[in-house]
């Protein structure tokens, strides 16, 4: 036995030399540092004004429609000052170029010109105005885009301007929310087969699953398939269509805004029984 091996079996085995290095556990590897989130800028993006509220002193938070972006909240600063540029452009039912900067959930409004091309709402159909955008503002989710919607609410407020029948612009623009939102697909279509519902057979719709044909226990509204039909096609000539649409769309929409009420559809209804 050498010098060496005398002199390490003389150590205490903690100090003991080793016949081979012990393998270090092989590290984790390191984390790659999340990349931050760029600020977000958008330009001369369409859009409408929904709603808007005080912040603070001089500020507005303003809910706007945007087509590509879809509902966007904004900080318009200083709009509340009575000479700034943005009090007269940030109306309501006006189309307006708009464009906004930041990541967070409301954004920085950073410019807005009013790009005109509709005439203006009065009177009644200046309150079915304010009905869409009560619907919007409480069943879109935030930056959701539906360009489709945009555009649907471009045609109701245009069809409103131009005075044409209220109750039909309204069951339109209904119908196309709850679709564009995913709430609502063929409305002429048994669920429970498949089949295209027929004409003269009774039916109630299920917010959940569709149309599937009426039971003696049911107590949602009873429409029938030509009444489907008709909404399916946009067509609401029918005296009945009219009629059983608007029961069935209350119906449907009360169910997706959880009970929560509509203020602007009370005094509608209260006015012109809409």
């Amino acid at each position: 036995m050498d010098a060496d091996r005398q002199l390490d079996e003389d150590r205490p085995i903690a100090e003991r030399k080793t016949a081979a290095p012990v393998a270090k556990p092989t590290a984790a590897p390191a984390r790659r540092p999340r990349t931050p989130e760029r600020d977000m800028r958008v330009a001369e993006q369409p859009a409408f004004v929904l709603h808007s509220y005080p912040y603070k002193e001089t500020s507005l938070i303003v809910d706007v429609l945007s087509r590509d972006y879809g509902r966007v909240a904004l900080v318009a600063k200083g709009a509340k000052r009575p000479h700034s540029k943005l009090r007269g452009v940030l109306q309501t039912f006006q189309p307006l170029s708009v464009g906004w900067t930041g990541k967070s959930e409301v954004r920085n409004l950073t410019a807005a010109e009013w790009l005109g091309g509709l005439l203006p709402l009065e009177k009644s159909a200046l309150l079915c105005g304010f009905y869409l955008n009560e619907l919007l503002v409480k069943l879109l989710a935030r930056d959701d885009p539906h360009p489709a919607l945009f555009d649907h609410y471009v045609e109701a407020l245009n069809r409103l301007a131009h005075e044409e029948a209220a109750p039909i612009v309204l069951r339109r623009f209904e119908l196309a929310l709850l679709r564009e939102t995913g709430v609502a697909g063929d409305i002429a279509v048994d669920a429970t087969n498949r089949q295209p519902v027929e004409p003269d057979r009774w039916y109630v719709v299920d917010p959940e699953r569709g149309p599937r044909p009426a039971l003696p226990s049911d107590t949602w509204p009873r429409v029938a398939g030509k009444t489907l039909q008709d909404m399916q096609r946009g067509d609401y000539a029918d005296a009945t269509t009219q009629s059983q649409s608007k029961s069935l769309m209350r119906f449907l929409l009360a169910h997706h805004l959880g009970g929560a009420p509509l203020n602007t559809r009370q005094i509608l209804l209260d006015l012109m029984q809409l």
